[in-house]
């Protein structure tokens, strides 16, 4: 069960993370662009702080997951600090990027809020995570860091969700309010209790070690 929960994990990380490919591909007014003022589909900054987001956190989606494979981090510690050097850049430049595009965000106000909070929240659990490996703490470093993509996972449970609120409300702008939300708040929520499950289980090793 486990397994197949991380190879789904891994899947959706990778096809999410490739994404931002199709807007290079196809007519790029498809999906949410087909939602936007066409005025706003010509300005410079808009364009640039987009074509950022989605193409820097592609990226961060693409490396973030091998940082949770065990068998990497002790046995390619190379590949784990290149990964995680290229991880915290792409966060924290798409997060920024995400801000800017969040106060233009379909459904209004609800919809930029929540956004906006999602990257300033990336951005903050990326640079403390990154922080704390700077300064050898390993633990924190790595519970701000499941904290950090739980925030970029969001891309992946926005595709989730959307469809399937949108087919319930039969309301793509009210489907959009809830999502901006329901994207990542749950994803911090199960990362609380993924940390204490690790907490637990590793105060369990460390008591039996003693014993």
């Amino acid at each position: 069960m486990k397994k197949g929960i991380r190879i789904l994990f891994v899947l959706c990380c990778i096809l999410i993370g490739l994404y931002p490919s199709s807007y290079f591909i196809l007519h790029r007014e498809f999906g949410l662009l087909s939602t936007k003022d066409p005025k706003l589909l010509l300005d410079l900054a808009w364009n640039i702080s987009f074509y950022f987001h989605i193409i820097l956190g592609g990226i961060a989606l693409l490396t973030g997951w091998i940082q949770f494979s065990e068998k990497i981090r002790i046995s390619k510690i190379k590949l784990h600090r290149f990964c995680g050097r290229v991880y915290v850049i792409s966060a924290l430049l798409s997060g920024l990027a995400g801000i800017y595009i969040g106060f233009f965000a379909t459904g209004g106000i609800i919809a930029s809020l929540g956004f906006i909070s999602l990257g300033v929240l990336w951005i903050l659990f990326t640079f403390i995570g990154f922080s704390h490996i700077r300064q050898g703490l390993m633990d924190t470093h790595k519970k701000y860091m499941y904290y950090s993509f739980a925030c970029c996972f969001a891309a992946v449970t926005l595709r989730i969700w959307l469809p399937l609120l949108t087919l319930s409300f039969g309301d793509f702008i009210v489907a959009y309010k809830i999502v901006s939300w329901l994207c990542w708040v749950p994803n911090l929520v199960i990362s609380h209790f993924l940390i204490r499950n690790n907490d637990l289980r590793n105060s369990t090793i460390r008591k039996s070690i003693h014993l």
